[in-house]
Protein backbone atom coordinates (compact mmCIF):
# COMPACT_ATOMS: atom_id res chain seq x y z
CA UNK A 1 0.00 0.00 0.00
CA UNK A 2 2.81 2.34 1.03
CA UNK A 3 4.46 1.83 -2.49
CA UNK A 4 1.21 2.48 -4.37
CA UNK A 5 0.49 5.61 -2.31
CA UNK A 6 4.04 6.85 -3.10
CA UNK A 7 3.56 5.72 -7.08
CA UNK A 8 0.53 8.07 -7.07
CA UNK A 9 2.26 11.12 -5.58
CA UNK A 10 5.12 10.74 -8.20
CA UNK A 11 2.26 10.83 -10.42
CA UNK A 12 0.44 13.46 -9.11
CA UNK A 13 3.84 15.51 -8.77
CA UNK A 14 4.62 14.35 -12.17
CA UNK A 15 1.35 16.54 -13.77
CA UNK A 16 1.88 19.32 -11.37
CA UNK A 17 5.52 19.82 -12.17
CA UNK A 18 4.87 19.57 -16.09
CA UNK A 19 4.55 16.44 -18.72
CA UNK A 20 5.25 16.12 -22.22
CA UNK A 21 2.13 18.16 -23.64
CA UNK A 22 3.22 21.36 -21.24
CA UNK A 23 5.50 23.67 -23.51
CA UNK A 24 6.16 25.67 -20.05
CA UNK A 25 8.26 22.35 -18.90
CA UNK A 26 9.24 20.81 -22.23
CA UNK A 27 10.93 24.28 -23.28
CA UNK A 28 10.08 23.99 -27.17
CA UNK A 29 10.49 27.03 -29.22
CA UNK A 30 7.22 28.08 -27.97
CA UNK A 31 7.82 27.91 -24.04
CA UNK A 32 5.37 30.51 -22.60
CA UNK A 33 7.72 30.72 -19.17
CA UNK A 34 11.14 30.43 -17.60
CA UNK A 35 10.04 26.90 -15.74
CA UNK A 36 12.31 26.18 -12.21
CA UNK A 37 11.95 22.91 -10.31
CA UNK A 38 12.94 23.63 -6.82
CA UNK A 39 13.10 21.59 -3.66
CA UNK A 40 11.07 22.54 -0.64
CA UNK A 41 13.91 22.35 1.57
CA UNK A 42 16.13 25.06 0.03
CA UNK A 43 14.37 28.37 -0.51
CA UNK A 44 17.59 30.75 -0.74
CA UNK A 45 17.91 29.57 -4.93
CA UNK A 46 13.63 30.58 -5.72
CA UNK A 47 14.09 33.81 -3.73
CA UNK A 48 17.40 34.86 -5.65
CA UNK A 49 15.81 33.80 -8.99
CA UNK A 50 12.90 35.93 -7.84
CA UNK A 51 15.26 39.03 -7.33
CA UNK A 52 16.66 38.52 -10.49
CA UNK A 53 13.60 38.10 -12.52
CA UNK A 54 12.40 41.62 -10.74
CA UNK A 55 15.70 43.22 -11.27
CA UNK A 56 18.74 41.87 -13.10
CA UNK A 57 16.80 39.50 -15.57
CA UNK A 58 13.50 41.66 -15.92
CA UNK A 59 13.98 41.77 -19.68
CA UNK A 60 14.95 37.96 -20.25
CA UNK A 61 11.68 37.70 -17.23
CA UNK A 62 8.93 39.63 -19.50
CA UNK A 63 9.99 37.41 -22.95
CA UNK A 64 10.06 34.52 -20.80
CA UNK A 65 8.43 34.99 -16.94
CA UNK A 66 9.43 32.90 -14.42
CA UNK A 67 7.92 30.16 -12.86
CA UNK A 68 8.99 28.21 -9.61
CA UNK A 69 7.37 24.58 -8.90
CA UNK A 70 8.90 22.56 -6.23
CA UNK A 71 9.50 18.96 -5.28
CA UNK A 72 10.58 17.13 -2.06
CA UNK A 73 14.36 16.53 -2.08
CA UNK A 74 13.75 12.76 -1.17
CA UNK A 75 12.15 12.14 -4.28
CA UNK A 76 13.52 14.78 -6.38
CA UNK A 77 15.74 12.09 -8.47
CA UNK A 78 12.74 10.00 -9.47
CA UNK A 79 11.05 12.94 -10.22
CA UNK A 80 13.40 14.05 -12.16
CA UNK A 81 14.04 10.72 -14.35
CA UNK A 82 10.03 10.33 -14.73
CA UNK A 83 10.29 13.54 -16.26
CA UNK A 84 13.47 12.99 -18.56
CA UNK A 85 11.49 9.91 -19.53
CA UNK A 86 8.51 12.19 -21.18
CA UNK A 87 10.85 14.62 -22.39
CA UNK A 88 9.33 16.97 -20.07
CA UNK A 89 12.47 18.55 -18.08
CA UNK A 90 11.53 21.73 -17.13
CA UNK A 91 14.17 24.51 -18.63
CA UNK A 92 16.61 24.75 -15.07
CA UNK A 93 15.75 22.18 -11.79
CA UNK A 94 17.93 21.58 -8.69
CA UNK A 95 20.46 18.63 -10.33
CA UNK A 96 20.06 15.48 -9.09
CA UNK A 97 21.01 14.06 -5.18
CA UNK A 98 23.17 11.06 -6.70
CA UNK A 99 25.35 13.19 -9.18
CA UNK A 100 25.35 9.86 -11.03
CA UNK A 101 22.15 10.01 -12.04
CA UNK A 102 22.93 13.68 -13.31
CA UNK A 103 25.37 11.90 -15.76
CA UNK A 104 23.13 9.63 -16.88
CA UNK A 105 20.95 12.37 -17.72
CA UNK A 106 23.45 13.94 -19.66
CA UNK A 107 24.37 10.68 -21.68
CA UNK A 108 20.98 10.49 -22.42
CA UNK A 109 21.00 13.83 -23.85
CA UNK A 110 18.63 14.93 -21.21
CA UNK A 111 21.13 17.65 -19.37
CA UNK A 112 23.47 20.42 -20.83
CA UNK A 113 27.09 20.66 -20.22
CA UNK A 114 27.22 23.80 -19.49
CA UNK A 115 31.15 24.51 -20.65
CA UNK A 116 30.55 26.88 -23.36
CA UNK A 117 28.00 29.49 -20.83
CA UNK A 118 29.87 28.76 -17.91
CA UNK A 119 32.87 32.04 -18.41
CA UNK A 120 31.52 33.23 -15.09
CA UNK A 121 32.22 30.48 -12.66
CA UNK A 122 35.03 30.19 -10.67
CA UNK A 123 37.91 28.28 -11.62
CA UNK A 124 37.54 26.47 -7.74
CA UNK A 125 33.76 25.79 -8.32
CA UNK A 126 34.65 24.31 -11.80
CA UNK A 127 37.37 22.18 -10.61
CA UNK A 128 34.71 20.61 -8.38
CA UNK A 129 32.03 20.24 -10.77
CA UNK A 130 34.37 18.34 -13.30
CA UNK A 131 35.69 16.14 -10.51
CA UNK A 132 32.05 14.66 -9.20
CA UNK A 133 31.07 14.59 -13.52
CA UNK A 134 34.11 13.05 -15.43
CA UNK A 135 35.13 15.96 -16.23
CA UNK A 136 32.26 17.90 -17.70
CA UNK A 137 30.50 21.09 -16.78
CA UNK A 138 27.36 19.64 -16.08
CA UNK A 139 25.89 21.96 -13.37
CA UNK A 140 25.97 25.62 -12.90
CA UNK A 141 27.35 26.68 -9.11
CA UNK A 142 24.23 28.21 -7.09
CA UNK A 143 27.17 27.33 -3.60
CA UNK A 144 30.26 27.01 -3.37
CA UNK A 145 31.95 25.63 -0.07
CA UNK A 146 35.44 25.24 0.62
CA UNK A 147 36.42 23.27 4.10
CA UNK A 148 39.14 23.56 6.35
CA UNK A 149 39.61 23.57 10.02
CA UNK A 150 38.42 27.19 11.69
CA UNK A 151 40.13 27.91 15.39
CA UNK A 152 39.61 30.17 18.09
CA UNK A 153 42.94 32.67 17.83
CA UNK A 154 42.71 33.73 21.76
CA UNK A 155 42.48 29.78 22.49
CA UNK A 156 45.62 29.13 20.92
CA UNK A 157 47.44 32.50 22.12
CA UNK A 158 46.72 31.81 25.00
CA UNK A 159 47.94 28.66 25.36
CA UNK A 160 51.51 29.28 23.32
CA UNK A 161 50.58 28.28 19.80
CA UNK A 162 51.43 31.40 18.17
CA UNK A 163 51.48 30.14 14.54
CA UNK A 164 48.60 28.45 12.87
CA UNK A 165 49.35 24.44 12.74
CA UNK A 166 50.74 24.15 9.07
CA UNK A 167 51.52 20.08 8.95
CA UNK A 168 50.21 16.89 11.00
CA UNK A 169 52.24 16.91 13.62
CA UNK A 170 52.50 20.61 14.51
CA UNK A 171 48.58 20.12 15.13
CA UNK A 172 48.38 16.70 16.84
CA UNK A 173 51.21 19.00 19.23
CA UNK A 174 48.71 21.46 19.70
CA UNK A 175 45.72 19.39 20.29
CA UNK A 176 48.34 17.61 23.25
CA UNK A 177 49.03 20.66 24.21
CA UNK A 178 45.94 22.15 24.47
CA UNK A 179 44.00 19.15 26.46
CA UNK A 180 47.00 19.14 29.25
CA UNK A 181 45.66 22.37 29.92
CA UNK A 182 42.30 21.41 30.33
CA UNK A 183 40.88 22.54 26.70
CA UNK A 184 39.01 20.17 24.38
CA UNK A 185 41.04 21.01 21.38
CA UNK A 186 38.08 19.77 18.64
CA UNK A 187 34.58 20.29 18.79
CA UNK A 188 33.08 17.77 16.29
CA UNK A 189 29.76 16.33 15.41
CA UNK A 190 29.67 12.35 15.32
CA UNK A 191 26.10 11.82 16.27
CA UNK A 192 24.01 9.70 13.79
CA UNK A 193 24.55 10.91 10.09
CA UNK A 194 26.44 13.97 11.49
CA UNK A 195 29.65 11.76 11.97
CA UNK A 196 29.95 13.50 8.39
CA UNK A 197 32.43 16.03 10.12
CA UNK A 198 34.72 12.88 11.82
CA UNK A 199 34.82 11.00 8.18
CA UNK A 200 35.56 14.58 6.54
CA UNK A 201 39.17 13.98 8.81
CA UNK A 202 40.04 10.53 7.32
CA UNK A 203 39.27 11.53 3.92
CA UNK A 204 41.38 14.92 4.11
CA UNK A 205 44.08 12.70 5.73
CA UNK A 206 43.88 10.26 2.85
CA UNK A 207 43.94 13.14 0.32
CA UNK A 208 47.29 14.83 1.70
CA UNK A 209 49.16 11.46 2.57
CA UNK A 210 48.14 9.63 -1.02
CA UNK A 211 47.19 12.30 -3.28
CA UNK A 212 44.37 14.36 -5.03
CA UNK A 213 43.27 11.18 -7.00
CA UNK A 214 43.58 8.73 -3.83
CA UNK A 215 39.42 8.51 -3.40
CA UNK A 216 38.84 7.88 -7.20
CA UNK A 217 41.68 5.32 -7.61
CA UNK A 218 38.85 3.76 -4.99
CA UNK A 219 35.93 4.39 -6.44
CA UNK A 220 37.51 3.13 -10.33
CA UNK A 221 38.79 -0.01 -8.43
CA UNK A 222 42.27 0.89 -8.70
CA UNK A 223 42.66 1.09 -4.74
CA UNK A 224 40.54 -0.60 -1.31
CA UNK A 225 39.96 1.32 1.58
CA UNK A 226 41.31 -1.24 3.44
CA UNK A 227 44.56 -0.95 2.50
CA UNK A 228 47.50 -0.57 4.31
CA UNK A 229 47.78 3.25 3.36
CA UNK A 230 44.03 4.00 4.02
CA UNK A 231 43.67 2.27 6.99
CA UNK A 232 46.45 4.10 8.38
CA UNK A 233 44.06 7.62 7.48
CA UNK A 234 41.55 6.19 9.70
CA UNK A 235 43.85 5.21 12.18
CA UNK A 236 45.28 8.00 12.48
CA UNK A 237 41.68 9.86 13.48
CA UNK A 238 41.39 6.78 15.33
CA UNK A 239 43.98 7.52 17.30
CA UNK A 240 42.69 11.48 18.52
CA UNK A 241 39.75 9.80 19.43
CA UNK A 242 41.59 7.82 21.40
CA UNK A 243 43.50 10.95 23.01
CA UNK A 244 40.06 11.97 23.50
CA UNK A 245 40.76 15.35 21.48
CA UNK A 246 36.89 15.01 20.44
CA UNK A 247 35.73 15.48 23.65
CA UNK A 248 34.27 12.98 26.05
CA UNK A 249 31.23 11.68 24.01
CA UNK A 250 31.34 12.52 20.19
CA UNK A 251 28.61 9.97 19.10
CA UNK A 252 25.74 12.11 21.50
CA UNK A 253 27.20 15.17 19.67
CA UNK A 254 24.97 16.73 16.63
CA UNK A 255 25.98 19.60 13.84
CA UNK A 256 23.83 22.27 16.09
CA UNK A 257 25.78 21.36 19.28
CA UNK A 258 29.24 20.68 17.57
CA UNK A 259 29.12 24.32 15.96
CA UNK A 260 27.62 26.10 19.13
CA UNK A 261 30.66 24.35 21.74
CA UNK A 262 32.94 26.26 19.57
CA UNK A 263 31.17 29.37 18.92
CA UNK A 264 31.24 29.60 22.83
CA UNK A 265 34.14 28.94 23.30
CA UNK A 266 34.93 25.75 24.14
CA UNK A 267 36.65 23.77 21.86
CA UNK A 268 39.73 25.36 19.85
CA UNK A 269 39.73 23.68 16.70
CA UNK A 270 36.34 22.54 14.45
CA UNK A 271 36.16 21.30 10.72
CA UNK A 272 33.40 22.81 8.63
CA UNK A 273 32.79 24.07 5.60
CA UNK A 274 32.37 28.25 4.58
CA UNK A 275 28.56 27.59 4.91
CA UNK A 276 28.77 28.05 8.47
CA UNK A 277 29.82 31.95 8.04
CA UNK A 278 26.71 33.60 8.60
CA UNK A 279 26.59 31.75 11.93
CA UNK A 280 30.66 32.87 12.67
CA UNK A 281 29.36 36.09 11.28
CA UNK A 282 26.53 36.17 13.84
CA UNK A 283 27.31 38.52 17.36
CA UNK A 284 24.15 36.69 18.83
CA UNK A 285 25.80 33.39 18.13
CA UNK A 286 29.26 33.55 18.01
CA UNK A 287 30.50 34.35 21.17
CA UNK A 288 33.95 34.35 20.24
CA UNK A 289 33.63 36.82 17.84
CA UNK A 290 34.70 36.64 14.03
CA UNK A 291 37.78 38.73 14.47
CA UNK A 292 38.52 35.76 16.88
CA UNK A 293 37.86 33.07 14.34
CA UNK A 294 40.77 31.77 11.83
CA UNK A 295 40.57 29.62 8.45
CA UNK A 296 43.75 26.54 8.20
CA UNK A 297 44.26 24.77 5.20
CA UNK A 298 43.71 21.02 5.96
CA UNK A 299 47.53 20.53 7.04
CA UNK A 300 50.05 18.48 5.31
CA UNK A 301 51.34 15.05 6.12
CA UNK A 302 55.12 13.96 6.26
CA UNK A 303 56.04 12.44 3.40
CA UNK A 304 52.42 12.90 1.73
CA UNK A 305 51.83 13.03 -1.99
CA UNK A 306 49.07 15.75 -1.59
CA UNK A 307 49.44 19.81 -0.54
CA UNK A 308 47.73 22.18 1.44
CA UNK A 309 46.78 24.05 -1.63
CA UNK A 310 44.27 21.22 -2.80
CA UNK A 311 41.11 22.56 -1.45
CA UNK A 312 38.30 20.49 -0.01
CA UNK A 313 35.33 21.81 -1.80
CA UNK A 314 31.80 21.35 -2.83
CA UNK A 315 28.93 23.35 -5.03
CA UNK A 316 26.52 22.13 -2.27
CA UNK A 317 22.76 22.59 -4.26
CA UNK A 318 23.63 23.01 -8.49
CA UNK A 319 21.45 23.96 -11.27
CA UNK A 320 20.93 21.91 -14.60
CA UNK A 321 20.29 22.64 -17.65
CA UNK A 322 17.65 20.83 -19.90
CA UNK A 323 19.69 20.59 -23.39
CA UNK A 324 16.31 20.49 -25.09
CA UNK A 325 15.17 23.55 -23.57
CA UNK A 326 18.16 25.31 -23.82
CA UNK A 327 19.36 24.53 -27.55
CA UNK A 328 15.47 25.18 -28.71
CA UNK A 329 14.73 28.45 -27.65
CA UNK A 330 16.39 31.83 -27.92
CA UNK A 331 14.37 33.22 -24.70
CA UNK A 332 15.88 30.53 -22.23
CA UNK A 333 19.01 30.69 -23.87
CA UNK A 334 18.75 34.79 -22.68
CA UNK A 335 17.88 33.55 -18.87
CA UNK A 336 20.79 31.45 -18.68
CA UNK A 337 23.07 34.01 -19.84
CA UNK A 338 21.58 36.21 -17.42
CA UNK A 339 21.84 33.72 -14.74
CA UNK A 340 25.48 33.07 -14.97
CA UNK A 341 25.79 36.91 -14.94
CA UNK A 342 24.40 38.20 -12.02
CA UNK A 343 23.47 35.08 -9.44
CA UNK A 344 26.62 35.53 -7.54
CA UNK A 345 26.33 39.41 -7.04
CA UNK A 346 22.92 38.81 -5.66
CA UNK A 347 22.96 35.93 -3.84
CA UNK A 348 25.80 37.40 -1.97
CA UNK A 349 24.03 41.07 -1.49
CA UNK A 350 20.75 39.23 -0.64
CA UNK A 351 21.52 36.22 1.56
CA UNK A 352 25.38 36.46 2.27
CA UNK A 353 25.82 33.07 0.16
CA UNK A 354 29.26 32.52 -1.52
CA UNK A 355 28.29 30.87 -4.89
CA UNK A 356 30.43 29.53 -7.42
CA UNK A 357 29.37 32.47 -10.01
CA UNK A 358 32.20 35.54 -10.20
CA UNK A 359 30.47 38.75 -8.46
CA UNK A 360 30.69 42.31 -9.38
CA UNK A 361 32.71 43.54 -6.17
CA UNK A 362 29.77 45.70 -5.41
CA UNK A 363 29.39 44.22 -1.97
CA UNK A 364 30.36 45.21 1.19
CA UNK A 365 31.20 41.83 3.13
CA UNK A 366 31.77 41.04 6.88
CA UNK A 367 35.61 40.94 7.17
CA UNK A 368 35.84 36.78 7.36
CA UNK A 369 33.63 36.48 4.47
CA UNK A 370 36.21 38.64 2.55
CA UNK A 371 39.16 36.30 3.62
CA UNK A 372 36.97 32.85 2.45
CA UNK A 373 36.30 34.66 -0.84
CA UNK A 374 39.96 35.32 -1.58
CA UNK A 375 40.93 31.94 -0.44
CA UNK A 376 38.46 30.54 -3.11
CA UNK A 377 39.44 32.70 -5.75
CA UNK A 378 43.20 31.43 -4.98
CA UNK A 379 41.97 27.85 -4.99
CA UNK A 380 43.10 26.14 -8.17
CA UNK A 381 42.56 22.20 -7.44
CA UNK A 382 39.66 21.19 -5.50
CA UNK A 383 38.78 17.46 -3.58
CA UNK A 384 36.15 15.76 -2.72
CA UNK A 385 34.84 14.87 0.39
CA UNK A 386 35.42 11.16 1.70
CA UNK A 387 32.05 9.38 0.71
CA UNK A 388 31.58 11.29 -2.45
CA UNK A 389 32.23 8.62 -4.93
CA UNK A 390 30.16 6.33 -2.22
CA UNK A 391 26.65 4.41 -2.87
CA UNK A 392 24.05 5.87 -0.73
CA UNK A 393 23.89 2.88 1.79
CA UNK A 394 28.45 2.91 1.75
CA UNK A 395 27.94 6.81 2.63
CA UNK A 396 25.17 5.88 5.54
CA UNK A 397 27.09 3.38 7.36
CA UNK A 398 30.56 5.85 6.77
CA UNK A 399 28.83 8.69 8.61
CA UNK A 400 27.25 6.46 11.18
CA UNK A 401 30.60 5.09 12.35
CA UNK A 402 31.89 8.45 12.38
CA UNK A 403 31.15 8.98 15.89
CA UNK A 404 32.90 5.88 16.99
CA UNK A 405 36.05 6.71 15.10
CA UNK A 406 35.93 9.50 16.93
CA UNK A 407 35.12 8.48 20.39
CA UNK A 408 38.10 5.69 20.04
CA UNK A 409 36.00 3.27 20.31
CA UNK A 410 36.28 1.85 16.67
CA UNK A 411 40.09 1.27 14.88
CA UNK A 412 40.58 2.32 11.80
CA UNK A 413 40.71 -1.17 10.01
CA UNK A 414 37.63 -2.14 11.66
CA UNK A 415 35.90 1.15 10.37
CA UNK A 416 37.25 1.15 6.57
CA UNK A 417 36.64 -3.20 6.67
CA UNK A 418 32.74 -2.03 7.72
CA UNK A 419 32.53 0.66 4.61
CA UNK A 420 34.20 -1.39 2.29
CA UNK A 421 31.44 -4.26 2.97
CA UNK A 422 28.79 -1.54 1.76
CA UNK A 423 30.41 0.04 -1.27
CA UNK A 424 28.57 -2.15 -3.93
Amino acid sequence: MAAAISALALVACTAACGGADDDTASGGSSAKNFSFLSINENTTIPATLTTLSQKECATQNTAQPLEIKKQAQASLDQQLQLLAGQGALPQTFIAANAPSLTSQLADSGSVLDTAAISEGVLPAASSTIKSLYDGKQLVLPTELNIEGIWYNKKLLADNGITTPPATWDDLTAAFAKLQAAGVQPISQAGKGGDGWGVTRWVGNYILRSQGPDALKKVADGQAKLTDPQYVAAADAIAALGKAGYFGKSPTSIDYATALNTFLAGKAAFIYMGSWALSDFNDESKNKVGADNVGFLKFPTVTGGAGTADQMPANVGTALAISKKAYENDTNTQAWVKCIVDNYGTVALRDSSQITGFATDGSVEVPALTKQIQSEISNVQTSVLWFEAYFSAKATTISQGNGGLLAGGQLTGEKFMQTVTANLG
